[in-house]
């Protein structure tokens, strides 16, 4: 994602034109902390600290450098609203029905000695 703003920000504000970009310089320095403490036993607090960082990437340019990948982000295609619907319909999975076996009670012993029953204290 740095990379990819790097980028572009090279390209619309500084008006760059090409692909001979490199990465000149990377730092990655940190950042303010965000300090919370966490309740525990006996009225104490552990202290929590959510650290950031700050990144800095500099890039070059060399006009006659190749460059060996394009970055390419593929653009989302919206279908009309009957195929949308379709779609849809396709990926919902079937009920299936349950047989008569399946919906049963339980027996006499599920009962009498299941977890909840009131019996088997």
């Amino acid at each position: 994602k740095l990379l990819r703003s790097a980028v572009s920000n090279l390209r619309n504000n500084r008006k760059a034109v090409g692909d001979g970009f490199y990465v000149e310089n990377l730092m990655v320095d940190g950042g303010p902390m965000v300090k919370r403490s966490l309740p525990r036993a006996r009225g104490m607090a552990t202290p929590i600290q959510r650290k950031m960082s700050h990144i800095t990437m500099v890039l070059g340019e060399k006009p006659d450098l190749k460059p060996k990948f394009k970055i390419v982000v593929p653009k989302k295609i919206k279908l009309p609203p009957e195929e949308s619907k379709s779609l849809k319909k396709e990926k919902q999975p079937q009920k299936e029905k349950k047989s008569a076996a399946e919906t049963k009670k339980p027996g006499f012993f599920r009962r009498i000695f299941s977890r909840k029953s009131g019996f088997a204290k």
